[in-house]
Order: structure tokens, then sequence, then C-alpha cells
């Protein structure tokens, strides 16, 4: 954890942020507000990123995700007055902001208001944006929380406004903070009150079900990004399907990338690529940089509603999939299976993946699967010819030993 001691914000004392590099590859944000005698007044920690449609010159949609915020600045952070309430206001990237307000009630405070805008005059992240200036999407939330109570929301919440979608997980908040003690009594967001339990790793083989899945057809591709301040720094491009065991019974989906939103981030020696939909909160892949000089898919985490309702959850960070040298592209056309447990796999159509040293938007020379198949076969033709050699060694053997006999016989 890197902790940054910033000037005093008026009216508020001492702000303290704290910017957290957690195992996820995300980008976190912990804020400990404090009031004029340097007693907590607001305490949150949360995730964020932003998914922006945009206009081109050339009359084109086009995708970017915001998910590296930082360096960010906090002026207008405020633990608030008589007047106002207490208010979160970050600023980062070229002209980004984002400013959430609270108010109080008689036994409840609310999470009011929550605004974010953008300059598509930062040619960076919008190039050839049709439309320049700074536009602003702000969602009336009202969410209220019992007072002295934490918020807490560990799945990811969207808000959707406009062109702008906004996505916040692993959130922990409180206003009005009583004594300058933050509270241990945790309100949960609706979704985390209907998680299950997380179903555990079991390195086996997939338990005989007692229901056959009907078979798939092959999925569709989608093209997945994740852009930060330099830029477009990963490139997916894969049909995704999701072979599941819960409760005995298998389940084949493909996922939709028409219907499917991306978001994730970049760092030096991880990247992360999360897809979410209306069914599922949130897959993501997670990807490492090994030995300095190559990458490869590290971690697969899901969380997902089935069809009975129930919430099916999976994690494995210990994964060695789709290898290849750094600066280059991992590519495999051919169906290929990531199995992340015996009760999740993943199958893989038409796959190119880099999430790393991605230059002006585009994927480097590729490293084909089918390399790895040349590899293996190596051994087999050399372990096949020495078969060959010591058969006809053989063959050799017996036929001389015979002639030998046969020679004996004839006196």
């Amino acid at each position: 954890m890197v902790c940054f001691r910033l000037a005093p914000v008026p009216g508020s004392g001492l702000l303290l942020l704290c910017l957290v590099l957690g195992a996820v590859s995300s980008y976190a944000l912990e804020l400990n507000l404090t009031d004029s005698e340097n007693a907590t007044c607001l305490y949150a920690k949360w995730q964020m990123n932003f998914t922006i449609r945009y206009e081109t010159t050339d009359k084109h949609n086009k995708t970017v995700t915001i998910s590296d915020l930082g360096p960010a600045t906090y002026s207008g952070s405020s633990c608030g007055d008589d007047q106002n309430g207490p208010k979160i206001a970050v600023q980062f990237g070229s002209g980004f902001s984002w400013i959430v307000n609270f108010t109080e009630e008689t036994s409840f405070y609310s999470i009011d208001n929550i605004s974010f805008s953008y300059n598509t005059n930062d040619n960076t992240t919008f190039p050839d944006a049709k439309e320049k200036g700074v536009f602003t999407v702000s969602d009336h939330v009202a969410f209220r929380v019992p007072l002295n109570d934490i918020f807490r929301c560990s799945s990811l919440l969207t808000l959707g406004k406009n062109d702008v979608v906004q996505h916040y997980w692993d959130v922990h908040v409180q206003a009005f903070v009583q004594n300058g003690t933050v509270s241990t009594k945790e309100f949960l967001c609706d979704k985390d009150k209907t998680l299950t339990t997380v179903l555990p790793i079991v390195p086996t083989t997939v338990p005989s079900p007692t229901t056959t899945p009907s078979p798939k057809e092959k999925p569709e591709v989608g093209s997945y990004s994740v852009v930060n301040s330099n830029g477009t720094c990963l490139l997916a491009t894969m049909g995704l399907q999701l072979n599941i065991t819960h409760d005995k019974v298998a389940s084949v989906i493909n996922i939709n990338p028409n219907t499917t939103n991306f978001t994730g981030s970049c760092h030096p020696q991880t990247a992360l690529l999360r897809l979410s939909s209306s069914s599922i909160k949130y897959l993501d892949f997670v990807f490492a940089v090994k030995n300095e000089n190559r990458f490869y898919l590290k971690e697969v985490n899901v969380s997902m509603y089935l069809v009975n309702g129930s919430v099916f959850s999976i994690a494995n960070n210990n994964l060695s999939y789709w290898d290849a040298p750094l600066g280059s592209s991992y590519m495999c056309n051919k169906e290929q299976t990531v199995s992340v447990s015996g009760a999740f796999q993943i199958n893989t159509f038409d796959l190119r993946v880099q999430p790393f040293n991605v230059m002006e938007g585009k994927y480097s020379t590729a490293q084909d699967c089918s390399a790895d198949d040349d590899n293996f076969l190596v051994p087999i033709a050399v372990g096949a010819a020495l078969a060959g050699v010591l058969i006809l060694v053989l063959l050799a053997y017996f036929i001389g030993l015979k002639r030998h006999h046969a020679g004996y016989e004839q006196f």
C-alpha cells in the first residue's frame, strides 16, 4: 500500500489518501478524510472504471475504457458543514472528474448523487472524436444507509446513462463517521446479500452430471480492449463458451459479445480484462509477466447468476495458459480449453490476446499455439524413429540366428 499525505482541504482538515494495488491487478482508492480536529469524518475505499462510447469524425462509434485513474487529485473533497453534506471529489487524467455527494436524514445517510465528467479534447483517449468538449453525466442514486453503519458492496455495481457506463466494486464507504471511528457494522448491498458460498476449487475431473447439456453451436467471436492514459494497453479477440457443473447439473453458455461489457486495467507486471453482462457479475482474466520476458494467463475469477437464480462463483490464481514472449501476442484459432476447476472450464475459439506492450492499438506478431503442437511432435517422431531402428536390429538378429541353425542341420 502506498500512502500520500496531501495538503489540507479547506474546512476539512488533513486528507490522507492510500493507493492500493491489489492482487487482482485493478486500481483501488482508499480515502480517510479528517475534520479540523483531525478526527475521521468520512471513510471510503473502492474500485471503479468507466466505459465511454463516442462518435468519430468518420461517423463510426468507438468505445474506450478508463481504468487507470492515477495520478489523481482530490480538490473539493469535504466533510461537509451545516449547509452542505460530505463530498468526495476526484480529478484524474486530462479533464476527468468524479464526484459523489452524501446527505443526512434522521437515522440514515444517503449516497445521493454521482457525477462523472470527461474531456473529448484528449486526443490520446478519444482519437478522432467528432464532438469536442467536456461532457458530464449525473445519476441520482438516493441509496440509504443507517447512520453508524459502513456500506459494503463487493459485487459489481453498474450505472449507465447516455454513452457512459460506470463500474464500481469492492466498495466500502461511511459518511458522517461518529466520534472519529469507522464502524465495524456493515450494511450490505442487495447483490452481496444474494451471494451464496463460493464453491471450492476442486482439481479433479468433472463429476458425472445427472443431466447432459445440449450441444452448443460455436460462440460468436468478440473483440475486447482496455485503455489507460497511454492509449490501448490490452487487446483480446475470442469466442468464449462456459462449461459449468453445479449441483450435478451441467450447462454450456456461449458469451454474446454484443451484450457483454468489458473493463480492465494495465500495470507493468499484471493486466486485467473483466467481462460482465446481465447474467455475469464478472469474468476476470488476469495476466502476469514471468521471467521478465514472457506473459501468461495466471488467474481466472468468475461470479454469475444461474438459471435457477443461484450464484456460481469460482476463482483460481494458479493457472498457466496462453504463454508467449513479451512484445508479441498469443494466437490459437483451434478450440482450446482453460480448466479453471473441476466444475468450471472455458472453451476458447479463434483466440488472440496481447495484454502487454500494445503499440498503436494493434496486435504485434503472434505466437501460434500450433507451435506447441510441433514441439510436442518432435519427441514423438524421434521416439518412433528409434523404435523403428530397434525393430530392424531385432529382425536382423532373428534372421541371422535362423540361418545359423539351418547351417547346422545340413551336417
